[in-house]
């Protein structure tokens, strides 16, 4: 007798047998490839009822990402982490769809919310920790993620430690623990920025701040011989960093006056910082320096 048995198509020599109760060819450990195993009958299944089997599997799954969705939304809603738990969370779906049993009488969904979750916990237990904490730190932490959400809903505001250990019945030192837990689930890397600065550029440089002092104070005696005139011009154009225009209008000067005014005080510096004899140079040889350009 051929029987239409839910997904499988069974062949029986023996008329009296009975149908089977809708059970997923391939999904006990049976036989694969051209024949499946069919428990009902004890029968073969073809290899049209197979794909039938396969394309009604794949219908299921495709209407409950949903549910996964749902599911993973529980244990991550942002960060890097999210976009794989989602995935876990459709391989949990994958699977829960192979193992159901609609003889069992239970719903679809009460069936697949466990396996889910389940192959959730597995996967943040076994696969994610960089430094693995103790499995209660774990649970506790996921607890903390599930709940802190709906606790700062209803105070206002984020929950302290204290308030999420009365919420969840545990210390404030065991859920601050559970808490500082989160770093070993991806440490950050020595490379990683603080206070704006990478790790290699903290390191000690060749240039020391000791040697850059002795320039400093060099560079102090050299203006404090300069007249107040060129010291008013240096001040002006580096350090509140007018242009060369502004001064003039500001002194009664031309721009050009000004520009030649500072190559020869750059000039005259660089001669006493090298402890050369000051020399006037001509006008020619001031712009050559490129110290000040005029129009700039």
């Amino acid at each position: 007798m051929a029987c239409s048995v839910g997904t499988c198509e069974c062949s029986s020599d023996d008329d009296d047998r009975p149908s089977g109760s809708g059970h997923v060819p391939g999904t006990d450990g049976g036989p694969t490839g051209d024949t499946l195993a069919c428990p009902p009958a004890g029968a073969v299944v073809t290899r049209s009822g197979a794909r039938l089997a396969a394309a009604l599997q794949d219908d299921i799954v495709l209407r409950h990402l949903g549910l996964a969705e749902s599911v993973a939304r529980s244990f991550a809603l942002s960060g890097p982490e999210a976009a794989d738990i989602r995935q876990v969370a459709y391989l949990g779906l994958v699977k829960a769809v192979q193992r159901f049993d609609p003889a069992r009488g239970v719903p679809f969904t009460s069936f697949a919310v466990p396996t889910i979750t389940g192959e959730v916990k597995r996967y943040l237990r076994d696969s994610c920790w960089v430094i693995r904490p103790p499995r209660q730190v774990q649970d506790l932490r996921t607890e903390i993620i599930r709940t802190a959400p709906a606790l700062a809903q209803r105070l206002g505001r984020e929950a302290t430690a204290r308030e999420l250990g009365r919420e969840l019945g545990w210390s404030e030192a065991r859920i601050l623990e559970a808490q500082a837990s989160h770093s070993s689930l991806r440490p950050e890397s020595l490379d990683a920025p603080s206070d704006g600065l990478g790790w290699a550029e903290t390191l000690a440089a060749g240039s020391s701040q000791l040697e850059r002092s002795d320039d400093m104070i060099s560079l102090r005696g050299a203006v404090n011989d300069l007249g107040p005139d060129e010291k008013e011009l240096l001040y002006r154009r580096y350090f509140m960093e007018q242009t060369q225009q502004t001064i003039a209008d500001a002194l009664g000067m031309s721009q050009m006056q000004v520009s030649r005014a500072l190559a020869r005080i750059l000039v005259q510096l660089q001669k006493t910082l090298l402890a050369s004899p000051v020399q006037d140079l001509p006008v020619r040889g001031a712009a050559v320096a490129g110290t000040g350009t005029p129009g700039a």
